[in-house]
């Protein structure tokens, strides 16, 4: 079987596209860039939506990237099965191309924020955190201006009661996020957003931990289990 493909998209605006690309490519992926104007997936696999201020975050953080023609092609795939992690303002645009529930606003005390930040893994059978031991706790990289995950009621209470919230903040709440959530993921766990930078903590010479690693390894193991690989969905023929 030959090496898994992981995409990941270059939005105008895109900031960590460069540290995404490098955590995958650790992980041990075949890394493709996409450009957020291509309509082709290259064959990718898995797709990661990086940080940033895509479209320089005019309208609303993510509104204008959802529109890329890059998107159309991320959602469509997406909906069959290919897997997706949406990193901060990947988070911002999964929402708001309806992948995942709820929006992301204004942090709560209208500051942007860029800390080490605690947050407690939830739930370790998504694609993206299954090489994570449940419960877990790991400290990795938040900054964000518009970070605070909100709902109303009765989504919240579904994530909850579903097991899609995957993770959240410990020793404080950076932005406000309703019930602390710091991620969560789709039905089928094959697309997780996530406010924390992952990509920023691969190892300790360049962030303050190597936790966020398995995030990246996670979606290895799955594409590489029996039964999980998605070239189908991305255009090619396995």
């Amino acid at each position: 079987m030959s090496t898994a493909r992981v995409g990941v998209v270059t939005f105008p605006g895109s900031l960590d596209d460069g540290d995404a690309a490098r955590a995958a490519r650790v992980a041990g992926a075949d890394v493709v860039r996409l450009w957020h104007a291509d309509t082709d997936l290259s064959g990718c696999d898995a797709v990661i939506l990086p940080g940033g201020f895509s479209y320089g975050d005019y309208l609303r953080c993510g509104a204008i990237a959802r529109f890329s023609p890059m998107m159309a092609q991320v959602v469509e795939a997406a909906r069959d099965g290919l897997p997706v992690l949406g990193i901060c303002n990947g988070f911002q645009i999964l929402c708001e191309s309806h992948l995942l529930p709820g929006a992301l606003i204004r942090n709560d005390h209208l500051h942007f924020i860029c800390r080490d930040q605690r947050i407690q893994i939830e739930n370790n059978t998504t694609a993206w955190t299954k090489d994570f031991p449940v419960a877990h706790e790991i400290v990795i990289p938040v900054k964000n201006g518009e970070g605070g995950y909100v709902a109303d009621d009765r989504t919240l209470d579904m994530l909850e009661a579903q097991g899609r919230v995957i993770a959240r903040y410990v020793g404080g709440n950076p932005n406000g996020s309703y019930r602390d959530i710091a991620g969560i993921t789709n039905e089928s766990g094959t697309v997780v957003g996530l406010m924390p930078h992952p990509e920023h903590a691969i190892d300790t010479l360049t962030g303050p931990t190597a936790d966020g690693l398995p995030f990246f390894t996670s979606v290895m193991s799955f594409l590489n289990s029996a039964g999980h690989r998605t070239d189908a969905h991305a255009g090619v023929t396995a």
